[in-house]
């Protein structure tokens, strides 16, 4: 074969071979489908729905949001996690993504490393709560009462194992005041325990107290997170009582399996942050007491990997029995 034809060849050798990639349809070119691991209605599907309508109308493929409830979320994890890394099959992971890896002893996969972070979405605060009878008029008289008499005090969560439980537990040796947990079936049964008089305080998040705060029913003593939660400017944090450092947010975010394709996550992550700056979309998560906030993928990779090591440390040091 002479340079010339050689040449030739050469060249068509090269367009066919960018046929296959001319040929790939441009991604999305199906609907999406994002799995949360919550009852439909509650905050989760709330929030994939708020972040996944908005997003699909700039993708310009619809975003179906499925709830695979049960097992603290990990029955949507596990979906997630052996679904084909294509970028159409996505999670809304929340704070309890991190709790469930340090409280099983076995997963069916593993909470980092089987997932590509997309961006967080959301961030919002627990609340410190009484009954409006309550002889308790601010935190530190719980801290007090609670060290004077180690174990006698006693707070309502959602359950054990809840981010809620957690939360309490790290509080308990943050304050180094001994509390008594008390666990019920979900935020609504700790919430009837509190108006009943049957617990002192309970930790829940805003959505499940707010309407008997705004009632006069219960008194917020304190919100867990870094600064005063914008719903209740005047209530301080749990930092400004008396112990310092405290910080515990739940968080909602998106993932993909691990293997799915940068572009697919880096497309994902530019219109997760368009959807966060939609102002209707920023109230909807702003009404359920959340913090309307993105991420880079590494940036939620990090942030989901210290919760699970500093949620595996509050298990060991509070000795909760593994499930």
């Amino acid at each position: 074969m002479n340079k010339r034809n050689f040449v030739a060849a050469c060249a068509i050798w090269a367009a066919f071979a960018t046929l296959p990639a001319m040929a790939q349809p441009t991604y999305p070119d199906r609907a999406i489908k994002i799995y949360q691991g919550f009852a439909p209605g509650g905050n989760a599907d709330a929030i994939a729905r708020a972040i996944g309508v908005e997003m699909g109308k700039a993708l310009g493929q619809p975003i179906v949001v499925e709830a695979q409830s049960g097992a603290g979320g990990t029955i949507a994890s596990t979906t997630v996690a052996r679904a084909k890394p294509d970028g159409y099959t996505l999670l809304l992971a929340t704070g309890g993504h991190a709790v469930a890896g340090a409280l099983y002893n076995t997963l069916p996969y593993k909470t980092v490393a089987d997932f590509d972070m997309v961006s967080t979405v959301t961030y919002f605060p627990f609340l410190i709560v009484v009954n409006a009878s309550s002889k308790f008029q601010n935190f530190p008289e719980v801290v007090s009462a609670a060290q004077a008499a180690p174990g006698t005090v006693a707070y309502g969560t959602a359950g054990i194992g809840s981010t809620h439980h957690l939360a309490g537990e790290l509080l308990a040796r943050m304050a180094k005041a001994p509390m008594m947990h008390v666990p019920y079936r979900g935020d609504a049964a700790a919430l009837t325990a509190l108006l009943a008089g049957d617990v002192p305080f309970i930790i829940a998040p805003p959505t499940a107290v707010m309407s008997n705060i705004q009632a006069g029913k219960l008194r917020a003593l304190a919100t867990t997170g870094p600064q005063r939660w914008p719903g209740l400017p005047g209530v301080p944090t749990v930092a400004e009582q008396n112990v310092p450092g405290y910080d515990v947010r739940s968080w909602a975010g998106l993932m993909a399996p691990a293997g799915t394709p940068r572009p697919v996550i880096e497309r994902l992550n530019a219109e997760t942050a368009k959807a966060l700056q939609v102002a209707a979309v920023r109230q909807r998560l702003e009404d359920m007491g959340g913090e309307a906030r993105g991420s880079t993928p590494d940036e939620m990779k990090a942030m989901v990997a210290r919760e699970l090591d500093r949620w595996t440390q509050v298990v060991a040091d509070a000795k909760i029995p593994k499930q």
